[in-house]
């Protein structure tokens, strides 16, 4: 059974309504990245970071997969598939997906601040002041934030350098390491590129155009046929 390596970005959750860093109107226009994303932003002022991403959860759980999401999940039919994701949603997961590996950490659990290690289910509760991890710390999001390490890197490079067909989803690869990954392909697999702008890429790959449900929609039609 062939292997399919799918790396997914924000272009993927954008259609089921989860704001991007981008969007004009969306929940991180209010917030400056230095301020709700980084560890420093997190030591200065707690609260603020919280309620940040209790505010994301909340959208999370009014938000419902999309087409692109649900037709990834064909493909398990008659490919062995591994959703490499940066996205902090479980969209893919609720869509139905079996194997879903995060980058930038999950919306829906919670981790001590002091061993990053120590992870804890939430779903879609809320994190507040005072809430303790295990180890009597301060829950914080279990969340890589700018300038800490991504644990699942490895991980992820060594599920690229298995892969026999590479589909990248809403992503620019412009945001390192993520954006690496596509060099631990091997060069004789298939690459494929859905999104509805240019693409920056080394190595040959086949683009389609187009946005993530229509785009998704007509690449597994054919990987299916």
């Amino acid at each position: 059974m062939k292997k399919i390596v799918v790396l997914t970005g924000a272009g993927i959750s954008a259609e089921s309504g989860i704001s991007t860093f981008r969007d004009a109107d969306g929940l991180w226009e209010k917030y400056r990245v230095e301020d709700v994303a980084t560890h420093e932003a997190y030591e200065r002022n707690p609260a603020m970071v919280l309620d940040f991403y209790n505010q994301k959860r909340r959208q999370l759980f009014s938000a419902q997969p999309n087409e692109a999401h649900r037709q990834l999940v064909r493909l398990e039919e008659r490919y062995e598939v591994v959703i490499v994701t940066q996205n902090i949603d479980n969209l893919h997961e609720r869509a139905g997906s079996s194997h879903v590996l995060h980058l930038h950490g999950e919306l829906t659990k919670a981790r001590s601040d002091v061993n990053p290690d120590l992870i804890i289910e939430i779903g879609n509760r809320d994190i507040h002041m005072g809430d303790l991890a295990p180890d009597g710390t301060q829950l914080r999001p279990h969340i890589v934030w700018f300038g800490e390490a991504v644990p699942n890197i490895e991980p992820a490079a060594a599920i690229c350098s298995n892969a026999d067909i590479l589909i990248v989803i809403g992503t620019s690869l412009a945001v390192y390491p993520a954006a690496g990954l596509i060099s631990y392909v091997p060069p004789q697999a298939d690459c494929y590129v859905v999104d509805p702008k240019e693409v920056p890429t080394r190595r040959k790959v086949t683009f389609l155009r187009d946005v993530a449900t229509r785009g998704v929609a007509k690449l597994v039609n054919q990987l299916m046929q």
